[in-house]
C-alpha cells in the first residue's frame, strides 16, 4: 500500500509542469488526476508526459487537455481493479495491457490504493550492460577535485558515483564498466569489484583523456544495448521505460534529453522587414538539451575509435550522416549535471531537503 497516496494525486486544472512535478516528487512514473471526491478522472503516465515533451505541446495547459484527448481512443477510460484484488490478478493484467500501473478504487470509484509493477516483480534483470564514465578531472569543481575523482564527490552520506551505481542495481543492471583516468585507485579502492554493492564492476583505464565517447572503445564486446552515463549526472530515470522507447523506436542509439527553458526578460518583436508582425511580451523559449544518459546498441558501440579522443558529439553527427536512427529520451523527473560550485551546492540542498532521495 502507498503511504502517502496524496502525493499521486492532482486536480484536472493542473497544469502539465505540475503534473510533471508530481510525478517527480513521488518516484512512481504516474499521476492520478482525481476530482475533489477523490474519484478518478484520467491518469498520467511519465511516458505520456514524454510524448507531450516530443510534441511540443505547451506545458502550461492544464492536464484536463491531455485527457481530453484522449476522447473517442482506447485509453479515455483508465484501467483500474477494485481495492482487494489479488496480487496475481494484477501482475496478469499489467502483462495483458502492458502497464506498469493499476489504480485501486472503493465502489464509489475513489482510488484508495494503486497496485506497482515494482511492488510486485522484486526481482528481474534488465538485459543491458552499463558504463559509467568517471575519468574527468573536475576541473570547475575545484578545491574539491584536487583529493577525490569528482564521480566520488559525496552528495548525502555517500558518493555520487555509488548512487549512480545503486540506481543501476535497482533497475536490475548486474554488469557495470567503470572509466577512470583522475585518480582512479580513489573509485576502485571504495568499490572493489563491486560485489558489495550487488554489481559486477570492471574498470577500464584511460592512459589518457579519451573525451565524452573515447573510453567507450576500450569496453569489452557485448551483445547487449549498452547504457552510458556520466559519473557526475544526479538524475530519476526508469532505465526500463528507456530501453522500451530506445526499441519502440528502433533506435541504434538514444539519447536522454532534459527539457531547458529561457526565459527573455524582454517584450520580444516579431518582424518581418522594417515592419512589425507580432510582440510576444517575456516569452519563455524551451530546448531539449543533453542529460549525459545514451543507450547504444552494440554496432554502435564497435564503431567507436580505439585508442583516440572522440566525443558523444562527433558519434551522435556521425549516425546522423549515415542516416541512422537517433532518438531522444525526455526525462520527465529531477535531474542535475554536478558539473560546477553551485550544482554541487543544489545536489546537496535536494537531497536533505528529500527533493532527491538517494
Amino acid at each position: 500500500m502507498i503511504a502517502d497516496l496524496s502525493r499521486l494525486l492532482v486536480g484536472p486544472d493542473a497544469s502539465l509542469r505540475e503534473v510533471m512535478a508530481c510525478v517527480d516528487r513521488n518516484a512512481k512514473g504516474i499521476a492520478l488526476v482525481v476530482d475533489q471526491e477523490r474519484c478518478l478522472i484520467g491518469t498520467v503516465t511519465d511516458g505520456d508526459l514524454r510524448r507531450a515533451i516530443l510534441a511540443r505541446l505547451d506545458l502550461n495547459l492544464p492536464v484536463r487537455t491531455l485527457l481530453e484527448q484522449r476522447a473517442g481512443t482506447p485509453y479515455a477510460i483508465p484501467l483500474t481493479a477494485p481495492m482487494g484484488t489479488p496480487d496475481a490478478h494484477l501482475l496478469h493484467l499489467m502483462n495483458e495491457r502492458s502497464v506498469r500501473h493499476i489504480p485501486l478504487v472503493d465502489e464509489a470509484g475513489r482510488v484508495v490504493d494503486i497496485g506497482l509493477l515494482g511492488d510486485l516483480v522484486k526481482e528481474y534483470e534488465l538485459p543491458l550492460s552499463a558504463v559509467v564514465m568517471a575519468g574527468g578531472y573536475g576541473t570547475r569543481l575545484r578545491p574539491l577535485t584536487e583529493e577525490l575523482p569528482k564521480a566520488m564527490l559525496p552528495v548525502g552520506d555517500r558518493p555520487l558515483m555509488q548512487v549512480i551505481i545503486e540506481q543501476l542495481r535497482q533497475a536490475g543492471i548486474r554488469r557495470v564498466n567503470v572509466t577512470t583516468h583522475y585518480r582512479p585507485e580513489k573509485i576502485s579502492d571504495y568499490f572493489g569489484d563491486g560485489r558489495g554493492f550487488g554489481v559486477e564492476l570492471n574498470y577500464v583505464t584511460e592512459d589518457r583523456p579519451l573525451g565524452t565517447a573515447g573510453g567507450l572503445g576500450l569496453v569489452a564486446a557485448s551483445e547487449e544495448p549498452l547504457l552510458v552515463i556520466n559519473g557526475d549526472i544526479l538524475a530519476r530515470v526508469d532505465f526500463r521505460a528507456m530501453l522500451e522507447h530506445h526499441r519502440e523506436h528502433g533506435a541504434e542509439m538514444t539519447v536522454a534529453v532534459r527539457q531547458y527553458d529561457v526565459p527573455v526578460p524582454y517584450g520580444v518583436i516579431e518582424t518581418e522587414g522594417a515592419r512589425v508582425r507580432r510582440l510576444r511580451e517575456k516569452p519563455i523559449f524551451n530546448f531539449l538539451v543533453n542529460a549525459g544518459i545514451y543507450l547504444l546498441e552494440p554496432a554502435v558501440v564497435r564503431s567507436i575509435p580505439n585508442g583516440r579522443r572522440f566525443d558523444m558529439t562527433e558519434l551522435i553527427q556521425r549516425l546522423l550522416d549515415e542516416g541512422r536512427p537517433v532518438a531522444t529520451f525526455p526525462i520527465v523527473g529531477y535531474w542535475l549535471d554536478v558539473g560546477k560550485h553551485g550544482d554541487y551546492v543544489q545536489a546537496q540542498e535536494d537531497v536533505k531537503s528529500g527533493r532527491f532521495t538517494t
